[in-house]
């Protein structure tokens, strides 16, 4: 089995060096685009504009009347351009053979779905990922879903999302990056490069799509669809430069959001979509509505009706429109009225056509339906070794007092207690919704090899009904009929790992939360065992920071799991033994108190910035402004020491940073080294720091590591309200070290 994984893998490695040598889109592809879009009729331009969801059985007879059947005659009329949440190879091939062979043009339809971390291999959460702090690593889980999903007949997924927040109430932070843009912009460009390769003609390469255009991770209290009232400089530096990497690494498509920015549905918005996006940024693929965001600005109150919205979002430079039926219906009336003008729709249908000439549909649309590559691919062997991988990566030691872990094996009693541990469904996260359930390796199965003394007890459970993605995770609020089983068990064991926190559906989209702390009673049972038992190992599953004082206070040892889909419990188990070195480093701060969000730590300085005894000082009267644990933040098996820090100005706008890194521990490790940068006096206020640099890799013990950083203007600068980017002369201060708390400091002028 190793050798046919390895084979597969060399292969995969293989296939991405051929990509390579493909050429990049010519003359000669927007002459085809322009011969075709010259022999379609406004009808037919408008249809490829329309994106609908699958509307009938497709395995069934065609719908005869209602909505679904005006949808079918649309597909058959060639005035479909794409469609979402059709998968599966029979599936995509039954709707590609009626767009192609019964429309006049025969133009293919484009299937797009949520691949957002794994088609059925499920990769851990994004933001799970983004512990990793490994970019190999995320580009790899990327292109994983990118085969499976292509060999199931899916080209264009509505992935990555790249939307920089702070706000651990929003429940989508689960699906980003995290809280900082010069890591969540590396983060974009890794995984558009695994979803899309170097060849979107190869079967196994599938279109990205850039999203949330844009500020929706600013979204007011964390709640989902909300308002978003950000200053210009926060746009130009926190939220527009993951999508302007995005970008520069040939993402194909954009998804705007549904937020208002400045006033203005990001549907609707024009400075957004023209100015800055196409224009500015040179982007040269599509842009695609969210669902229903077109319809929203009427609620938005920025459209009258429909036919208003169509104009809007048309003249904006939204070119696709999923599921408002705004374009379908009214656009044709507009070009007619000259409301919208002809080359608004031209410019839009040109973008999409050519990503289908891109993707190779024309000269063969039914290229994503091979069923034996669909059989061999999904759930494919080594998918599940590289999962694997990802997910050991992205667990955080938090906490290790004593060296309470790693477990020692064999020589134990250990009890592990928690619904989730015994849970095989919750681990895969949220937005996965190709997937099988319950295909999760649970904590219980992933510790059966090692063989101590393990006995478990539930102590309460977390929900108390079927959780669903479409519905609200009924959690259990009073049931703590089982605790008197977990505190005797807890009493006659050595060692206790608790295994709390959310369940997968309790975060992602539409799971805005008002409290940060555990679900449930789980608190309650966390306490109530260590009366009897205070080695405790808590192990927390989340799809966001969570605010858990008390355990960061009592609990000697506390490790961050996230929801790390397929093989959860072999990674956690693996690092709870000290098989793997946990290595990973947190993408978000994790908060004191829900009331300190958001909270980052690239905040600004006020103009009474340090604690004072007095008043009259920004800080709480009642909570530390500093957060539990910090951006940046996560421990190891051994330790670090940082030493000969050199700081160098080696030209113009050239800085280069050298400092010395020594594992001084016993076992081997993983360690991120950050440089942090912060621009002391600037025409427009900068943070108190900023990561500029960080470079992964492993030490011996004992072994030493130079490492050098090259800082740039690329690096120095910032934007300002308009837009313009500035170096400015001046004094800069510099910190390199294992946190954004905790390093060596120098200094440097420009």
């Amino acid at each position: 089995m190793t050798n046919k994984i390895t084979c597969y893998l060399v292969g995969m490695i293989l296939l991405i060096m051929a990509a390579c040598e493909q050429p990049a889109a010519t003359n000669e592809l927007d002459s085809k685009v322009s011969n075709l879009l010259s022999e379609m009729t406004l009808e037919e331009k408008i249809g490829q504009m329309n994106l609908y969801n699958g509307f009938w059985s497709i395995t069934g007879p065609p719908p005869a009347e209602g909505d679904a059947a005006n949808k079918y005659q649309h597909l058959e009329e060639g005035s479909v351009g794409a469609m979402l949440n059709i998968h599966g190879v029979e599936n995509v091939r039954k709707i590609q053979e009626i767009a192609v062979n019964n429309s006049r043009l025969g133009i293919p339809v484009l299937f797009g779905y949520d691949v957002i971390h794994g088609y059925k291999t499920l990769s851990p959460i994004p933001l799970a990922e983004a512990a990793s702090w490994d970019m190999d690593a995320i580009e790899g889980s990327a292109r994983i879903a990118a085969i499976e999903a292509a060999a199931a007949g899916i080209n264009w997924t509505f992935a990555p999302m790249m939307d920089i927040s702070r706000d651990a109430r929003w429940g989508r932070v689960m699906e980003g990056g995290g809280e900082d843009p010069f890591l969540g912009s590396r983060i974009a460009a890794a995984r558009v490069k695994g979803f899309q390769g170097n060849d979107l003609s190869a079967t196994n390469t599938i279109i990205a799509c850039a999203k949330h255009f844009a500020g929706y991770g600013f979204a007011e209290a964390g709640r989902d669809y909300n308002t978003v009232d950000i200053g210009t400089v926060t746009l130009y530096n926190e939220v527009l430069p993951p999508f302007k990497v995005a970008v520069d690494n040939g993402v194909r498509t954009v998804m705007n959001s549904f937020n208002i920015l400045n006033g203005i549905p990001a549907n609707g918005d024009r400075f957004l979509q023209r100015d800055i996006l196409k224009q500015a940024w040179s982007f040269g693929g599509f842009v695609v509505s969210d669902w229903s965001s077109g319809r929203e600005m009427i609620n938005h109150g920025y459209a009258r009706d429909l036919r208003h919205v169509a104009e809007l979002a048309a003249n904006a430079g939204s070119d696709m429109d999923m599921e408002s039926y705004a374009y379908i219906n009214h656009l044709k009336a507009l070009v007619d009225s000259g409301q919208v003008d002809m080359s608004v729709i031209d410019d839009a249908v040109k973008r999409i056509l050519k990503v289908k000439f891109e993707l190779g549909l024309f000269d063969d649309p039914y290229k994503y339906c091979d069923p034996e590559r669909e059989r061999e691919l999904v759930y494919h062997d080594a998918h599940q070794e590289a999962v694997l991988d990802m997910a050991r990566k992205s667990i955080v030691l938090l906490k290790n007092e004593n060296n309470l872990l790693p477990l020692q094996k064999g020589s134990q009693k250990i009890a592990v207690i928690g619904a989730l541990a015994d849970d095989n469904n919750s681990p895969l996260g949220s937005w996965r919704i190709s997937s099988d359930d319950s295909t999760a390796v649970s904590v219980l199965k992933g510790l059966e090899p090692y063989k101590d003394q393990i006995s478990y007890a539930k102590g309460a459970d977390l929900i108390t009904g079927p959780a669903t993605f479409l519905q609200k995770v009924p959690i259990n609020e009073s049931d703590k009929s089982g605790f008197n089983e977990a505190i005797r068990l807890a009493r006659r064991s050595d060692i206790v790992v608790m295994v709390l926190g959310e369940h997968g559906f309790q975060s992602g989209e539409g799971r805005s939360r008002t409290k940060l702390d555990l679900p449930g009673v789980q608190q309650e049972l966390l306490e109530a065992v260590f009366e009897v038992n205070q080695n405790i190992v808590l192990v927390l599953m989340n799809g966001r920071p969570l605010a858990i004082p008390w355990a960061a206070e009592h609990i000697p040892a506390i490790l961050e799991t996230w929801h790390l889909g397929s093989q959860s419990g072999n990674a956690i188990a693996q690092v709870l033994f000290g098989d793997h070195n946990p290595g990973g480093k947190l993408p978000m701060s994790f908060p004191r108190s829900v009331g300190q969000v958001p909270i980052s730590y690239n905040r600004y300085n006020t103009g009474r910035p340090d604690a004072l005894d007095l008043v009259f000082w920004s800080t709480y009267t009642d909570e530390s402004i500093e957060p539990l644990f910090p951006f940046g933040y996560g421990l190891s098996y051994t330790s670090f020491d940082y030493s000969d820090l050199s700081v160098e100005v080696t030209g113009e706008n050239q800085v280069s940073v050298e400092v010395t890194v020594t594992n001084k521990g016993k076992v081997a490790g993983e360690e991120v080294t950050q440089l942090y940068i912060r621009d002391v006096v600037a025409s427009v206020v900068r943070p108190i720091k900023e990561l500029k640099g960080f470079q992964k890799y492993s030490l011996d013990p004992g072994q030493s590591r130079n490492v050098v950083f090259q800082l740039t203007e690329a690096e120095l600068g910032f934007y300002d309200g308009a837009g313009n980017y500035h170096v400015e002369p001046g004094e800069f201060e510099i910190m390199v070290g294992t946190s954004s708390k905790e390093g060596l400091n120098g200094n440097f002028t420009l």
